[in-house]
């Protein structure tokens, strides 16, 4: 074998904190290696954000012109499927390409292997050995697939080969309510094909509070999608036909297609941590402290892989943070508001603490909710169905947490989130002069629930 090639930094993955931190320490001088066994950009890009909303752009205008009638707008709408799923190829592979081509201009040596600890500060891929005394882990995560009798071999889907379908199944069954089922079965609602989503516990969105599964079912079953709660896949059958589900209920379901979306498991196994120390949590995801040191000398870890809430923006600001802190600053992890959002129609924002969570940190907190039908261009547009709601603490008036739902809930729970941020209160909040006639005018409306 080869002597190991020194560098100054090795990248070990694409994702969308990898990235930006190799092409930034390139750009700075230094010899920087990046390790990728897949396609450039990681999840995001190839398999998560950019394909699925690329996707959903089509299915919710077709979705929304089927549901016009109440505005008087009686829509017929065609859709060509085999055009909607090469759209969002051609943008996934031409971001893709925009992030190779970033790499290169920054100087970033980029080898296609996948790696793997061959020592503490020193990683193979294949017969190449490489040696830095910083290296940053990037390696996301993947599909946990169920330990279902009959599923494994069979050509099931999951959000990787979600995008390469051509042709629209007849019918379409889900395994699992979180959000990626919940976006990608409703898109495939409102793109033509028959749904149904099957999820074990009592209710859609089950890390959410209850109000949020229940809005959007009710919005889901008012379209035609089936959804089946308390129920598991006990077997699978697959056939010519397509696939068969044997439920706990004793009933049966059968579909032309299966989509598998019951949560992710981290990408740590090629890694062989073990073998050199590096220690795993209890889920396989790398222990990182408040800095994102592991428990190897020189070694970091970012993003999904790091057991972070597994969003694009986490692991791109893991990467602004973990950038100043090797540059002396002292910088944490923890030091932002998180927020995030599922792209159903209608819509969940999210962001700080549920009342439920405030009060397990031993926060005197309250909430107050306001219905969408509560806010004039919520009526205006037609999109009536959802809520905003508002964590506080009850002393201060700071302002905890919010959780919205409906149209554009994602978009308009950023103005907590900047609320937040700046250690705002809900009374900046309730004065605030909103514009008439906006959603965001609900918000100080809101507020003064509290008053």
């Amino acid at each position: 074998m080869k002597a190991a090639e020194q560098a100054d930094v090795i990248v070990v993955g694409s994702g969308q904190g990898g990235v930006p931190l190799a092409a930034d320490m390139a750009q700075q001088g230094q010899k920087v290696l990046l390790l990728e066994s897949g396609a450039l950009g990681g999840s995001c890009i190839n398999y998560g954000c950019t394909p699925s909303k690329a996707f959903l752009a089509s299915a919710h205008a077709a979705g929304r012109a089927r549901l016009a009638g109440g505005l008087g707008v009686h829509a017929q709408v065609r859709v060509d499927f085999g055009a909607v799923m090469e759209r969002v190829r051609r943008i996934r592979s031409q971001w893709s390409a925009g992030v190779e081509r970033r790499l290169e201009r920054a100087g970033v040596q980029v080898i296609r292997v996948r790696a793997r600890f061959s020592g503490p500060k020193r990683v193979r891929g294949g017969d190449l050995q490489f040696e830095a005394p910083l290296i940053v882990l990037n390696t996301g995560t993947a599909p946990a697939i169920p330990d279902i009798a009959g599923l494994a071999g069979t050509p099931y889907l999951t959000n990787q080969n979600f995008f390469d379908q051509t042709e629209l199944p007849r019918r379409l069954l889900v395994l699992g309510g979180g959000y990626i089922g919940l976006e990608l079965g409703q898109g495939m609602a409102r793109l033509g094909a028959e749904v149904h989503i099957l999820e074990p516990g009592d209710r859609l969105m089950g890390r959410e509070e209850p109000d949020v599964g229940q809005t959007l079912r009710e919005a889901f079953e008012a379209e035609g999608i089936q959804v089946h709660l308390g129920v598991k896949a006990e077997r699978v059958e697959h056939g010519v036909e397509g696939f068969v589900l044997h439920l706990s209920d004793g009933s049966r379901l059968a579909g032309e297609a299966l989509l598998v979306a019951t949560g992710r498991q981290p990408n740590t196994a090629a890694l062989q941590a073990q073998a050199v120390g590096l220690e795993l949590d209890e889920k396989g995801y790398v222990r990182i402290d408040d800095q994102f040191r592991t428990s190897l000398e020189g070694v970091y870890a970012i993003g999904d892989v790091a057991g972070q809430p597994q969003f694009t923006h986490v692991s791109w600001e893991d990467y602004r943070r973990l950038k100043a802190i090797v540059q002396g600053e002292p910088r944490t992890r923890a030091d932002r508001v998180v927020g995030y959002a599922a792209f159903t129609d209608p819509q969940l924002g999210r962001v700080g603490m549920t009342l439920e969570q405030a009060r397990e940190k031993g926060l005197q907190a309250k909430a107050v909710t306001l219905p969408l039908s509560q806010v004039a261009r919520a009526t205006e547009l037609g999109q009536e169905r959802g809520f905003f709601r508002l964590v506080v603490e009850e002393k201060s008036g700071k302002i905890l947490g919010a959780t919205f739902v409906g149209y554009e809930a994602g978009e308009l729970v950023q103005i907590i989130l900047a609320h937040m941020e700046s250690g705002s209160t809900w009374r900046v909040l309730e004065r605030s002069v909103h514009i008439h006639p906006t959603l965001a005018e609900g918000l100080p409306s809101l507020a003064r629930l509290l008053q």
